[in-house]
């Protein structure tokens, strides 16, 4: 099967990969790139473990096909810590124990920087929403609820 050149912005950096017409971003991201810190949970955008930003809008990267990605700004999570300073959520998540076995979490992460990036006073509620999208096996939600409050109160202040 023929491969497609496809050149984009991964965490700010210009990457260029080949990819065959049907493959996901997710599988572009992971086997091509290297990148596993974003996950594949369903396999459907179901759960929400795939989520990346394309653009500044929230996607599941298994319903994206690799070549849709051409002349797009893509963040991970990779691009979430900057070297060894972890980013306020990722903290967060550390210091409430939001995360248990790890799935879901890089896809939390991601949902919850895209909600404060656009809403950086959300109400629980507002988070239980933005965040419904995500589904965690492990842990419940109180405290990834928690967490992202927690998160966006120290934005604000900074």
């Amino acid at each position: 099967m023929a491969k497609h050149h496809v050149s984009t912005t991964i965490n700010g950096d210009a990457v260029e990969f080949l990819c065959e017409t049907r493959q996901t971003l997710l599988d572009v991201l992971r086997d091509e790139l290297g990148m596993t810190g974003t996950k594949e949970g369903c396999g459907t955008g179901d759960c929400g473990a795939c989520s990346v930003t394309v653009d500044g809008r929230l996607v599941c990267s298994c319903l994206m096909l690799g070549v849709e990605a051409q002349g797009k700004a893509i963040a991970t999570i990779e691009g979430m810590a900057q070297g060894n300073h972890l980013h306020v959520l990722q903290r967060k998540f550390l210091e409430h124990a939001a995360l248990q076995c790890g799935i879901c979490t890089p896809g939390f992460l991601i949902a919850a920087r895209a909600l404060l990036e656009r809403n950086p006073d959300p109400t629980e509620e507002e988070v239980r929403f933005w965040l419904a999208g995500n589904l965690c096996r492990c842990t419940g939600y109180q405290k990834i609820i928690e967490a992202v409050l927690d998160a966006a109160r120290e934005m604000r202040r900074a």
